[in-house]
């Protein structure tokens, strides 16, 4: 009778979560059923070529297409020294008992359930109108400079962002490195610096890699922080130093929904953008995976 009903059990759970994860599936495969049918067929060299006209209502994407990539590179030069260096103080260097490590854990752990909204407000009073307003007064700028959105305040932002992704990623990559590595390595004469540039690093490289590009597919897909930060509603130029604003493909599809005076001109133009947006977001975890599996593969080589 325990028998039979613990087989019971066990298939109703096994025919549960098969059932969430076949509707998760289903879900995402209706999404890119509809997005992929409404804008393929506006997608086109063009599309991706050219700067939005007409009132946003024909043209392309470019300026919004290279704006989220320059405000993804400057994100990634942001986050990931700062990401992986906490991360390597919290595993390989804090005691157990440390206060200050504790502190970041917890701050950590804050950051990531503080929603987006509330860091775009946090990059616009903290690194516009305090870092930004600073600057202007002490470099000796009359007008605004630094002092209004810009595109490195705007990724300065999405790295506070995503600097919890980062921290977790890499803490987690290092703590997959055997422990009998590190202590070869001390064994063997080397010091701790050195084993962890040349043992540890190496074996959680993998790990930190994914942690990243995960970061930057979910940064460039955010929105909220940008729009107090350095967004621009309309700007077919595209942006040519740290203070000038940008066009952003999220922000676009949000104008090309809610701004529209045209609504039926405009779909087109709204699908292929999400479609766009969908493809990098897809390309940038293929990335991910590829990147993670190369280096395992040379790392069981090397051994």
């Amino acid at each position: 009778m325990k028998h039979t009903t613990r087989k019971v059990v066990g298939l109703s759970l096994v025919s549960l979560t098969g059932l969430a994860a076949f509707v998760m599936v289903a879900m995402l495969a209706l999404i890119l059923l509809d997005v992929v049918r409404g804008g393929w067929s506006h997608l086109s060299w063009q599309f991706l070529s050219q700067a939005p006209t007409d009132g946003m209502m024909g043209g392309g994407i470019f300026p919004a297409l290279f704006g989220t990539a320059a405000l993804t590179l400057l994100m990634t030069l942001a986050v990931m020294p700062v990401g992986v260096l906490t991360a390597v103080y919290l595993h390989e260097y804090a005691p157990p008992s440390s206060l200050l490590a504790r502190a970041v854990r917890v701050a950590v752990a804050n950051l990531a359930g503080v929603p987006s909204i509330v860091f775009g407000l946090f990059g616009l009073g903290f690194f516009i109108l305090f870092v930004g307003r600073g600057l202007d007064h002490a470099l000796g700028y009359e007008q605004l400079h630094w002092a209004q959105p810009g595109i490195l305040w705007a990724a300065l932002t999405l790295a506070v962002l995503t600097l919890p992704v980062v921290i977790v990623s890499t803490e987690e990559a290092l703590r997959a490195v055997p422990q009998e590595h590190r202590t070869a390595s001390l064994a063997l004469g080397a010091t701790q610096s050195q084993t962890l540039a040349r043992v540890v690093l190496p074996g959680a490289l993998p790990g930190i890699l994914t942690g990243a590009v995960l970061a930057i597919s979910r940064g460039a897909g955010e929105v909220a922080p940008i729009l107090f930060t350095g967004a621009a509603y309309f700007l077919p130029d595209l942006p040519t130093s740290l203070n000038s604003q940008f066009m952003h493909l999220g922000y676009h599809t949000y104008v090309l929904a809610t701004q529209s005076p045209d609504v039926e001109a405009t779909r087109p133009l709204l699908y292929a953008t999400v479609l766009v947006l969908l493809l990098l977001t897809f390309a940038l975890n293929l990335v991910a995976v590829l990147i993670r599996t190369r280096t395992r593969r040379k790392a069981a080589a090397g051994h």
